[in-house]
């Protein structure tokens, strides 16, 4: 049998002909990362929208927390890194606007006295939060800057060059928890600049449940992170995921139909 061969005309249409159906692609399917971005911006918008536009946090988190709980009032929290009363917390819209009470734990002595000013409903421990009790740690804070520190001195010198080092004491979320008397958590916010997964490590989040969970996840400890809450049978929060990208935010598997805290 005699081989088929391709003259030069035929060749330069299929040539043609594939240009042709590459170039009509990008317009026929958007590129993901545009889709995506635009999903993110209108879940965004909707949440700054029925919440904001002013928040107290960094982020979104203030938004996620009030959605997640439908502006229930009178919740229980725990805050653990919640360094400054209001600039940067996840936790003072809660207590100012909707009655919850909680705990604020944060090595940071010097921020005692506006939390008593403040929040009177919140009890302000100077302690870090980590997976051993009554050691000392050494924690970085800039000079020019407390808002930042971390037991990370690489970490807090991405910020500003003058990292002082101060000696904090230690205490397991457990332990702490314990002394206090607190049952049951309704939201639960971590953020300690790179030491969650220590957090984690001393927290027995099965015997306190929190109800939903917000907690910072660096691409360094992001994967302990998961791995501890998928071990525990805590899932993520995928409504937010692409909203705040700072956070995971996790609920106990099964847990997602209805916030815990009152009305």
């Amino acid at each position: 049998m005699r081989k088929r061969t391709f003259d030069l005309f035929e060749l330069i249409l299929i040539v043609l002909f594939a240009v042709l159906i590459v170039s009509a692609w990008p317009r026929s399917i958007p590129p993901p990362s545009r889709y995506e971005d635009a999903r993110t911006q209108e879940q965004a918008s909707a949440l700054k929208e029925k919440y904001g536009p002013t928040r107290n946090s960094q982020y979104e988190e203030e938004w996620i927390v009030r959605d997640f709980f439908r502006d229930s009032h009178n919740g229980v929290f725990v805050d653990v890194g919640a360094n400054h009363y209001q600039a940067g917390s996840n936790t003072y819209y809660l207590e100012e606007h909707l009655g919850w009470s909680g705990i604020a734990v944060e090595p940071q002595r010097q921020f005692e006295a506006d939390y008593i000013r403040y929040r009177p409903r919140t009890r302000f421990y100077p302690l870090f939060v980590s997976d051993v009790s009554d050691e000392k740690a050494r924690l970085y804070v800039l000079a020019q800057n407390s808002l930042v520190s971390s037991s990370s001195q690489s970490f807090t010198k991405f910020f500003g060059k003058d990292a002082q080092p101060i000696e904090v004491q230690t205490i397991t979320l457990t332990e702490l928890l314990e002394s206090v008397k607190l049952g049951s958590i309704d939201f639960l916010s971590i953020d300690v600049e790179l030491s969650e997964p220590n957090v984690l490590a001393g927290f027995d989040v099965e015997r306190f449940k929190p109800a939903f969970v917000c907690i910072e996840a660096h691409p360094e400890v992001r994967q302990q992170i998961l791995d501890y809450f998928t071990t525990h049978r805590y899932v993520v929060v995928g409504k937010y995921l692409r909203v705040d990208t700072q956070n995971l935010y996790f609920v106990p598997l099964g847990g997602t139909a209805a916030p815990t805290a009152g009305s």
